[in-house]
């Protein structure tokens, strides 16, 4: 892991199949495949532990990515041809890259949606 500074993460880098960043507060790992860019990501599942110690969970997707999975699906049975999307714990963004999706998931726990957005994990 590499470490940053008060304004950056505290620690990110790979972890297996992992890419985790610890920030003040809390900590995102998200589920890469082989190979896959960090930077360019843009359809990804999301594990986040809270300072308090809950976990919760949910895939993230750009706008583009929603786009061509709905563009895939015109003309077979999936998602009505492609002309719906949907994922019950789901999460659209803008812009590609566990940066940028850092940076939202630190805004959803600012602003207080992050419970609205992202599902809770039982920890027995």
């Amino acid at each position: 892991m590499i470490r940053g500074t008060s304004s950056e993460p505290i620690e990110w880098g790979r972890d297996g199949p992992w890419y985790r960043i610890r920030m003040e507060g809390f900590q995102v790992s998200f589920l890469l495949s082989d190979g896959e860019d960090a930077d360019e990501v843009c359809n990804v599942d999301v594990f986040v532990t809270l300072q308090d110690g809950s976990d919760w969970t949910a895939t993230v997707f750009t706008v583009a990515e929603v786009e061509r999975l709905m563009t895939l699906w015109a003309g077979t049975d999936e998602a009505l041809g492609g002309r719906y999307f949907r994922v019950p714990d789901g999460l659209i963004v803008r812009d590609p890259g566990i940066g940028n999706m850092t940076g939202v998931i630190a805004g959803l726990i600012e602003n207080g949606e992050f419970s609205e957005i992202f599902q809770a994990v039982a920890n027995d």
